[in-house]
């Protein structure tokens, strides 16, 4: 056994016993957020490719692709992608461009598991289109003091701070946006309320806002004004991980259902026997299998300093549509017990609609590679 699998047994642990059997209660209550960061954070998951001065891991990003991978085979979505929000999406500018001091005061604790990460890019006027954020933030003697919205914040109400992207020049479209480090304990900050999602329930999703919220300049992530250009960079991240986070699960959701045909007896054989189920959930795996190497080629390519635009984009444009035909199928097969809340499936099929959306919509996805094509759409 090389490291690697080593470590994506440690991960599979992690799942089996820090997630599932907690799962149900979760989902119904909330989830119990610091007990399972901390955890986390004691095995060392959350910082795993960062810098080991601020208790990073070190480790090539493909690490982190397996832990979202394994993540991914929970029994519901929403512990992992709180998870993966915090170590793949909230954090990776800090890591990369953070000034020492910063890294020691959020990133540190964030990779202990001793603060919980947020993202903040999306805005009630202002989702795909990143551009048309509204948020500024204007200096004031040695703060930023910021007005503004956000919505659909993941680990919002739990969060100790937010990566929040925000607009500090006048400047219209992609220019004068900067990056800046928001306690949620700062004077202004305000969770309005949690929203009441279709799936990914023991994942708090918020509203927040910002109202003459004053934070220390010290606080701005990399260079002021290159905002945009920074995010972009960690959207590619996300993409990456998140895609990772599908091929675990539809992987899991495939090896059920196989399990499920095996033991069904139809019309005195198994479901199993029937050579379109058979074949239709062969193929949903073989589609799984060319996603893994996507996502684990687009690692690699990261590793290496390369553009991964290309590659990233594509892995999640098929990643959202491959989920849902994944659940779809999945369910199809299981009949009316697949309808049933108490069956896996239906779960599955509320969590895996969100990969379409989140992290940059198909749409959105399309258009960056008919860019990359030569059109001007």
């Amino acid at each position: 056994m090389n490291d690697l699998d080593a470590f994506r047994k440690t991960a599979a642990t992690f799942v089996e016993k820090e997630i599932n059997p907690h799962v149900d209660d979760w989902e119904a209550n909330g989830i119990e957020a610091r007990p399972l960061w901390k955890k986390a954070g004691d095995l060392g998951l959350l910082g795993l490719s960062y810098d080991p001065e601020y208790g990073g891991g070190g480790a090539p990003l493909l690490y982190s692709i397996v832990l979202a991978e394994e993540l991914g085979k929970a029994d519901a979505a929403g512990p992992g992608l709180g998870l993966t929000a915090h170590a793949n999406m909230a954090t990776p500018t800090l890591n990369q461009l953070g000034t020492p001091e910063q890294k020691e005061k959020y990133l540190a604790p964030a990779n202990a598991g001793d603060h919980i990460a947020a993202i903040g890019v999306t805005e009630p006027d202002a989702g795909s289109d990143v551009a048309g954020i509204r948020t500024s933030a204007v200096k004031n003697g040695g703060d930023w003091v910021i007005n503004g919205e956000k919505t659909f914040i993941t680990n919002a109400s739990n969060a100790d701070w937010v990566c929040m992207l925000v607009r500090t020049s006048d400047e219209g479209g992609f220019r004068g946006m900067s990056q800046i480090i928001v306690p949620t304990d700062a004077e202004g900050f305000e969770v309005v309320r949690v929203l009441d999602k279709l799936g990914n329930r023991s994942s708090d999703t918020c509203e927040i806002r910002m109202t003459d919220c004053r934070v220390p300049t010290a606080n701005t992530i990399g260079t002021e004004g290159r905002g945009f250009q920074q995010q972009m960079l960690q959207f590619l991240i996300e993409r990456i991980s998140g895609s990772a986070s599908t091929v675990g699960a539809c992987d899991r959701a495939l090896q059920r259902t196989r399990d499920y045909m095996n033991a069904r007896p139809l019309f005195g054989s198994t479901l199993a026997a029937k050579q379109y189920p058979v074949f239709k959930i062969t193929e949903l795996q073989a589609e799984v299998e060319l996603l893994r190497e996507a996502v684990y080629s687009a690692a690699h390519m990261v590793q290496q300093g390369k553009d991964v635009t290309r590659l990233a984009s594509a892995a999640k444009l098929k990643a959202g549509r491959l989920a849902r035909e994944t659940a779809d199928y999945c369910l199809q097969v299981h009949g009316g017990m697949g309808y049933m809340e108490e069956n896996w499936t239906a779960r599955y099929m509320r969590d895996s609609r969100l990969t379409s959306i989140g992290g940059g919509a198909d749409e959105v996805m399309l258009q960056v590679l008919a860019k990359l094509d030569g059109f001007t759409v």
